[in-house]
């Protein structure tokens, strides 16, 4: 497991590295066993991120069970994120932050019209996208559409909870170097969008560096077996669907 004091940039053991431009998607297979380490190159950069079981047509990331099970309104080490059938797909090992958002869900043409209008034809590569889009578009590479969009992860984003239970959005919570890493319990596919988060006032996306790097085999003391006994009994699961 990286530590937290893990300093930002390219890891030179690192077999793949793949920078995603601000306001883009980008999906990437990832075999059980090796990490995917996402960091933020930009001041308020979020990682709104998709997770499915690779060539399943079902199984993919459950939003409210991984929260539920694991007493948590936020994701953080050492959570593991739990699919629709309970099972464990990846594991938060590390980050240089304590919160990621995943509460809101993804932007949509809507949230990416308030800035007013665009297109391709004026804007060329600046044209204005959301998430929803972008995740649409890669979905579309792996034979998958609309149905498969569900709850995401927005890494690198922090939507507190007030008093009074309403959510409020907190634009300075990422700085440039910010990262976080993800151990994969099964064969992955993440589909990644760098689109602003749907609740941002303004529209100033980042970019985000992707690194695929060899994970390292771990025992029951690994802190994410022994958070709870639900995010171990998920990786008991994994390990289950694996054999």
């Amino acid at each position: 497991m990286r530590p937290l004091t893990d300093p930002p940039g390219t890891d030179p053991d690192a077999l793949l590295t793949h920078d995603i431009p601000a306001a883009s998607a980008w999906s990437v297979l990832v075999r059980c066993g090796r990490q995917l380490r996402l960091t933020a190159l930009d001041a308020g950069a979020v990682c709104s991120t998709l997770v499915f079981v690779a060539g399943d047509p079902v199984d993919r990331l459950n939003v409210p069970d991984t929260l539920k099970s694991q007493m948590s309104a936020r994701i953080r080490p050492p959570m593991v994120l739990m699919s629709d059938r309970g099972a464990a797909l990846c594991s938060v090992t590390a980050s240089s932050l304590d919160w990621h958002d995943c509460l809101t869900g993804h932007s949509l043409d809507a949230d990416a019209e308030l800035a007013g209008p665009s297109s391709y034809g004026t804007d060329r590569n600046d044209w204005r996208r959301s998430a929803r889009h972008g995740f649409l578009s890669e979905l579309r590479k792996h034979g998958r559409g609309p149905a498969d969009l569900h709850a995401t992860v927005n890494f690198f984003a922090k939507v507190a909870i007030g008093d009074d239970g309403a959510f409020r959005y907190v634009p300075d919570h990422a700085v440039a170097g910010d990262w976080v890493t993800l151990r994969a319990e099964q064969d992955l596919l993440l589909i990644c969008s760098t689109a602003p988060h749907p609740m941002a006032t303004s529209w100033s996306p980042g970019a985000v560096r992707a690194e695929v790097v060899p994970g390292e085999p771990y025992g029951d003391d690994d802190p994410s077996v022994t958070f709870r006994a639900e995010s171990a009994r998920a990786l008991t699961a994994a390990r289950a669907v694996l054999a």
